[in-house]
């Protein structure tokens, strides 16, 4: 039987704890030999992100001992964290930020230096030498005088002499940032990505390539050159390929296409496609691109929500095969197979193997978890594109979907804009159990791909250049009321959140636009010059590019900090913040918190003791996640039919009872 009540009052089998229940994220996926390993962050483990190695034909295997974690916070987004030669695995140790190896039956060995501050030398992004002698990754150095980290490409021994870590070699120093240390085949040249300030990874980045020499003090880099790259063009995953071959991802052509470099300022397209092959380097090795054994060159990128996969023979016709899955991400080659982990708009990602010579027949070797959803719960997103500030904006939009409710005959559904964090991100339509919790309840959700976002090319991702807290708002509010205008949701019933920098877009619209019902607010910034003071050294000065230079720039920093503009700030507000985030510290949400309580605006605010930059821990995530469900509801006007735990809120007194709503009803 079908049961009738208001879009929004559904109740669902998509619970918050189905969220984390037996969860785990696939982070990375690396193969050697025969064997595949990958890695999983774990909520009902705290957060814990453990590593996993499968045999052929065997079982997967958990490998590192308990109470150790492979997560490096270098930049701290972190990301590379791992990697493996043969049977030993190479990782930081996310307790001291040590680099540890791992072999067979063992404990894990520390390979480097006992830090005399805590996460003082960190380390990420790795690579052994084909002899399996040295290490060579970036390290992160945090000063004892407070001064801003240093970071380098760094080798050390992978087997320390007599057990006993030594002091790194230093390889490469003397720029701000530096990654992507990748050693050419034959162990004789080292290829990285550099790039300064106020650059991030996605503006402008240099490829350089240097000669390995082995002397007295242990591995050198000599004749070090810069091949291309500059303040203009984006670099990203150099590899090598067979006989000194190495090719670079570039977006001079627009988009994030693979190029051979055939000299200094020499990049060769190997096959353009309007397509990214790539993401923005929010995280150290990511892998879009792979070149194997016998030189064919492989690269993946999603097109038209589908993933794409080409296939470039080193003399031979370049083909496009696609597959089927949304996007392929950390793609490895070898020996004529593929193994990456395939993202579905069905069931959450899974890991896969493929043979080159025909990539749509994937073997799963680790397959999604089982939700065990009724039919006709979840469905594809749906790409929106629609006008705005005189542009075409992009979208996805997920309907309400629920077999077992429908709404009174003329009702429109309650719509959740969400604004996604970075800004330099992206939306996509892969399936999320997270979109589903809200779908299944009766809520529509667009997640808004601002100008800015990644996957429609360079021009549209610089679109937010000295424009953020105006692009990306308006292309929000513009989502919403095309949506409105189309009649597909209820004006009078819309919602806005985001996190990070999507809460700073939440919190800028909701300041300059009276549209929207509540919003929420996940550790965002409130206050545009307190970040620009106070954040950590990769984004330090990404204000510069998106406000401008700090503080030549101030009066445009407080026009753009919603902080400065609560007069226009009417609307709920749920404030969600981790206490150990050092990359937007709680002061933000503390401020905005304290000018709501001011005023006297509805709002409720809770911290998470333990997190950090986004919520790890199964108990925050449901935590998370029910409070939101249960403060817009309340908000709206709807009943709860799941009895969630209640909210505090404070000024609940101003809440304005919704008029002219369909109330729930029993009729079956």
């Amino acid at each position: 039987m079908v049961e009738v009540a208001s879009y929004g009052a559904w109740s669902s089998p998509v619970t918050a704890e189905l969220l984390v229940a037996e969860a785990a994220s696939v982070t990375d996926v690396q193969v050697s030999g025969a064997t595949t390993w990958w890695s999983e962050s774990r909520p009902s483990e705290g957060g814990r992100v453990q590593l996993v190695r499968l045999e052929p034909g065997g079982q997967p295997t958990d490998v590192l001992p308990d109470g150790w974690s492979a997560r490096t916070r270098v930049h701290e987004y972190g990301g590379g964290a791992w990697w493996v030669d043969g049977d030993s695995v190479f990782f930081a140790a996310w307790e001291d930020q040590r680099l540890h190896r791992l072999d067979p039956g063992g404990q894990p060995a520390a390979l480097t230096p006992e830090p005399v501050a805590h996460h003082a030398l960190r380390y990420a992004d790795g690579v052994v030498t084909p002899d399996g002698r040295w290490v060579v990754c970036v390290r992160e150095r945090h000063p004892q005088d407070g001064g801003e980290a240093i970071n380098e490409v760094v080798a050390l021994p992978a087997h320390p002499p007599q057990g006993v870590p030594g002091e790194p070699q230093v390889l490469a120093t003397g720029r701000d940032f530096v990654a992507a240390p990748r050693v050419s085949r034959d162990g004789r040249q080292l290829a990285w990505l550099a790039w300064d300030h106020p650059d991030m990874p996605w503006d402008g980045t240099e490829l350089w390539v240097g000669t390995l020499v082995e002397g007295p003090a242990g591995l050198a880099l000599e004749g070090a050159r810069r091949e291309a790259g500059g303040r203009d063009e984006a670099l990203l995953q150099p590899v090598w390929g067979r006989h000194a071959a190495l090719f670079v991802v570039s977006d001079r052509s627009d988009w994030w296409n693979v190029h051979r470099v055939d000299g200094i300022d020499r990049l060769t397209p190997l096959h353009d496609v309007a397509a990214e092959v790539g993401l923005p380097a929010w995280v150290f090795g990511t892998a879009h691109v792979g070149v194997d054994r016998d030189g064919t060159v492989v690269a993946t990128y999603p097109r038209g929500g589908v993933a794409q996969l080409l296939v470039v023979p080193e003399s031979g016709q370049a083909r496009e095969v696609a597959l089927p899955a949304v996007a392929l991400h950390q793609l490895r080659v070898a020996g004529g197979h593929a193994t990456a982990i395939a993202v579905h708009d069905d069931g959450e990602p899974t890991i896969v193997r493929f043979a080159l010579t025909d990539p749509a027949a994937f073997e799963v070797l680790r397959p999604a978890r089982s939700l065990d959803l009724p039919a006709g719960l979840t469905g594809p997103a749906e790409h929106v594109a629609f006008p705005s500030g005189g542009r075409t904006a992009h979208a996805w939009f997920s309907p309400p979907r629920n077999p077992a409710w429908r709404a009174p005959a003329g009702e429109l559904p309650p719509l959740l804009v969400l604004s996604h964090g970075g800004p330099t991100g992206a939306a996509n339509p892969s399936f999320d159990a997270a979109r589903l919790f809200w779908t299944s309840r009766g809520f529509a959700v667009v997640d808004v791909d601002y100008g800015g976002s990644v996957g429609y090319g360079r021009a549209y991702r610089q679109l937010l250049q000295g424009s953020w807290g105006v692009v990306d708002v308006e292309d929000c509010v513009h989502a919403a009321r095309h949506l409105v205008a189309q009649g597909r949701v209820d004006g009078s019933r819309l919602l806005i959140e985001g996190g990070s920098a999507g809460g700073f877009t939440t919190l800028a619209v909701l300041a300059g636009h009276d549209d929207f019902a509540a919003g929420g607010n996940l550790f965002g910034v409130a206050d545009l010059a307190a970040l620009a003071a106070d954040t950590h050294k990769f984004e330090s000065r990404y204000l510069d590019g998106l406000v401008g230079p700090w503080p030549q720039a101030r009066e445009t920093y407080e026009a753009r900090s919603p902080i400065h503009h609560l007069d226009g700030f009417r609307s709920p507000l749920i404030v969600l913040q981790g206490l150990e985030d050092v990359v937007v510290p709680p002061a933000q949400s503390e401020a905005i918190v304290a000018a709501l309580d001011a005023r006297g605006v509805p709002h409720a605010y809770l911290a998470f003791p333990g997190e950090q930059h986004g919520f790890r821990r199964a108990e925050s995530i449901v935590r998370a996640y029910e409070a939101r469900l249960a403060f817009y509801r309340r908000v709206l006007g709807l009943p709860d039919p799941e009895g969630l735990p209640p909210v505090p809120i404070e000024h609940a007194e101003a809440l304005l009872p919704p008029a002219g709503r369909p109330g729930p009803t029993d009729a079956g």
